[in-house]
C-alpha cells in the first residue's frame, strides 16, 4: 500500500481486510505522514510491525529536513542556526501538510521522537521482489528524468522520490513498476478513479486516501487481489502528490 497520509483508521481497517499473517510482508511505499489526522499514530503503529517494510516519500523526506532542528530547545543559538535551508524547508513542508505530524511528533517523549527519526531513516529508497512468478520494482513516485539505458542505481533520490510516474511509457518490459504518490483520481485516462490503475506495466496504489472521495489500497502482489478502505467522505483535504 502507500500514500497513508495519516489516515489511521483507514489504515487499521484495510489491515483487517487484508488479514496479514505473520508470514506475510507489508510494503508501504511512502507517505506515510503529512496531511491526514494521525501521521505519528500511524507510524508507531508501523513501528511495531516486524513484517512490515517501509520506502521513503517525498513527505518523510520533508519530514527529516526539519524534525531534528523542531527537536531542540529555542534558544538565541537555535534561532541562529535557523538559516534559508532550514527556512525553505519548513515552510515547503508547512504547504504539504506537516502540521497533523509536528503537533503528534511535539506530543512524544524525547526518546519516541528520537525512535521515530531513526526508523525514517531506515526506509529503503526502492525495493525489487518477485512474487506470483513476476518482478516487481517498488518505488514511491517513479523513475523521474527515465531513459531505458539506466539503471536503477543512476536514478536520484529526487528522481525517485518526487518527480511522478509517466504511465504512458513502459519503463520495463519484464518488470512491474508499483508506485505511488501521484493519486489515482489525478490520472487523466483511468477509467476508474480512485481505484488502483494498471497500464504498460505500471500498477499505480494511491488511491487518494487524504482526498475527498478517495481511499487507501493495497495489492496482494502474489494474487492481484485489490483491497480497499472505506471512502474518505469528510470533504476535507485537497487533491495532491
Amino acid at each position: 500500500m502507500s500514500d497513508i497520509h495519516g489516515q489511521y483508521d483507514m489504515f487499521m481497517e484495510l489491515l483487517n481486510k487484508i488479514r496479514l499473517k505473520d508470514s506475510d510482508t507489508l510494503y508501504i511505499l511512502g507517505d506515510i505522514l503529512d496531511r491526514g489526522p494521525h501521521p505519528i499514530k500511524t507510524l508507531k503503529k508501523i513501528m511495531e510491525m516486524p513484517n512490515a517494510i517501509c520506502i521513503v516519500g517525498n513527505h518523510e523526506l520533508m519530514a527529516l529536513e526539519c524534525l531534528e532542528f523542531l527537536m531542540k530547545e529555542i534558544t538565541d543559538e537555535s534561532i541562529e542556526e535557523l538559516d534559508k535551508e532550514i527556512l525553505d524547508n519548513l515552510l515547503t513542508w508547512q504547504e504539504n501538510g506537516s502540521t497533523t505530524t509536528i503537533n503528534e511528533f511535539r506530543g512524544l517523549s524525547a526518546e519516541d521522537k528520537h525512535d521515530v527519526i531513526d526508523f525514517i531513516k531506515e526506509f529503503l529508497i526502492y525495493d525489487e521482489v518477485t512474487a506470483g512468478d513476476k518482478d516487481y520494482l517498488l518505488v514511491h513516485a517513479g523513475l523521474g528524468n527515465y531513459e531505458p539505458q539506466k539503471d536503477i542505481e543512476d536514478y536520484s533520490l529526487y528522481d525517485l522520490v518526487w518527480i511522478p510516474a509517466d504511465y504512458n511509457v513502459t519503463y520495463y518490459e519484464d518488470k512491474y513498476v508499483v508506485t505511488g504518490h501521484t493519486p489515482t483520481l489525478l490520472i487523466e485516462d483511468n477509467p476508474d478513479p480512485g481505484f488502483i490503475f494498471k497500464k504498460n506495466n505500471h500498477i499505480a496504489i494511491d488511491c487518494g486516501a487524504h482526498c475527498p472521495g478517495g481511499r487507501l489500497a493495497a495489492i496482494c502482489l502474489d494474487t492481484g487481489e485489490e483491497f480497499y478502505s472505506s471512502v474518505n467522505d469528510t470533504g476535507a483535504g485537497t487533491v495532491l502528490d
